[in-house]
């Protein structure tokens, strides 16, 4: 059965990005840097691909979960079909049609949605943001993959953007970098 795994970039404080979406706050450069590319070449954007020399196939992940404020990040820069190498889902209620053919639009009850993906033959499931559909697809959540960048902002957009119930993490691997960025692997105990 494919796994649901929450990856993303986070502050020390907790958030995945400032009010506006933003998020210049990620260390880019690094030892770190390499790690990513190497453990999870798929995430990398299509734009970006290119620049950074990224050729790897995909190793964990084979679909991409992303909330309509995650999707407009990219849209406001003319990116469309940010992740062509994976099956991407974009969630909005507010949205009548996708703005990309490769880009499927759901709209409805994202949880039974993501039941049925986790059901399918394949690689994991990627929910890359944001935090309003993490908080909503909390109960499905099997992983959880931080990006902990040294840094404090002091507000913006959160991990879960509402109640999420108290639940027990498992910590899995976890590698601590000198310039400050830990990658930690949690398991989600239902």
């Amino acid at each position: 059965m494919r796994r649901l795994v929450y990856y993303v970039a986070c502050t020390i404080d907790g958030f995945i990005a400032r009010e506006d979406g933003s998020f210049d706050w990620c260390l880019t450069e690094g030892e770190h840097f390499a790690d990513l590319l190497e453990l999870f070449p798929e995430t990398f954007p299509a734009h970006l691909r290119d620049r950074l020399g990224v050729r790897a196939e995909n190793r964990r992940f084979g679909a991409v979960l992303m909330g309509r404020k995650t999707y407009e990040v990219g849209l406001q820069v003319g990116i469309t079909n940010p992740y062509p190498h994976l099956r991407q889902y974009l969630f909005s209620n507010g949205m009548t049609e996708s703005p990309d053919r490769n880009v499927q639009l759901v709209s409805g009850d994202a949880v039974e949605m993501v039941k049925q993906l986790k059901r399918e033959v394949g690689k994991d499931i990627w929910l890359c943001g944001g935090s309003e559909l993490a908080t909503r697809l909390f109960p499905e959540i099997d992983e959880l993959i931080l990006k902990v960048n040294p840094v404090l902002i002091g507000t913006g957009i959160p991990l879960f953007r509402g109640t999420v119930p108290p639940t027990t993490l498992e910590m899995g691997a976890s590698k601590r970098y000198g310039n400050g960025f830990t990658l930690t692997h949690y398991r989600v105990k239902h």
